[in-house]
């Protein structure tokens, strides 16, 4: 069997994130942003972009999301089992919202992110060579 070094791995690993249409922002187990992907700085450029990295995603959010945030990682450290919520629906945007834990090979929470799932049908051609959908 083949394998390839955990550099190589984790840089795949990486690329799968940056390669997402979607945000993605993660965060440790202190709410701290720790990594954003080019989906994510574009989209939260107005609330400071790639300056956000390091801040605590709490202070991005009003009161109430805070606690829903807080509440969800409260869930997350009590079971392994525990690992996503359904945490809305965006019926402008056609897009179903998740919160997602992230664990070490042990099961231990490392931090978590919030995934957003798009309802609309792809408008572009099967096998466009012609352009890039990223």
């Amino acid at each position: 069997m083949n394998h390839i070094s955990n550099d190589k791995m984790n840089a795949m690993f990486k690329s799968v994130i940056d390669m997402d249409r979607n945000s993605v922002v993660i965060c440790d187990t202190g709410h701290k942003i720790v990594y954003m992907n080019p989906a994510a700085v574009k989209n939260y450029s107005k609330s400071g972009g790639k300056a956000l990295l390091g801040s605590s995603v709490l202070d991005c959010h009003n009161e109430r999301s805070r606690e829903i945030i807080l509440k969800v990682f409260e869930w997350f450290s009590q079971d392994i089992r525990n690992n996503m919520i359904y945490t809305g629906h965006s019926a402008s945007k056609n897009k179903d919202i998740y919160m997602v834990a992230l664990r070490d090979s042990d099961g231990e929470l490392i931090g978590y992110y919030e995934k957003h799932e798009f309802r609309n049908p792809e408008t572009a051609g099967l096998y466009d060579y012609s352009l890039s959908l990223v």
